[in-house]
């Protein structure tokens, strides 16, 4: 079976009241007590909520990686 990937989940707000989320995988890049992630997509328009943005944040990992989730 293929190795899952480690991918995370984040909603920023970027103005007031504007959300975007953003998929980010982390990386083998060294860094002392921190694991670093580098961006994979990440939502365009804005989302009125920051539930309404880490719902739509979820679908798109989803359409992403299918129901196996994200493996190599």
């Amino acid at each position: 079976m293929s190795q899952l990937r480690n991918i995370a989940l984040t909603v920023h707000e970027l103005e007031d009241g504007e959300y975007y989320w953003v998929l980010m995988e982390a990386t083998d890049y060294a860094m002392e007590e921190a694991l670093p992630y580098l961006p994979l997509e990440a939502s365009s328009d804005p989302y009125a909520t920051y539930a309404n943005a880490l719902v739509a944040g979820l679908a798109a990992m989803r359409r992403m990686f299918g129901s196996e989730g994200p493996r190599d």
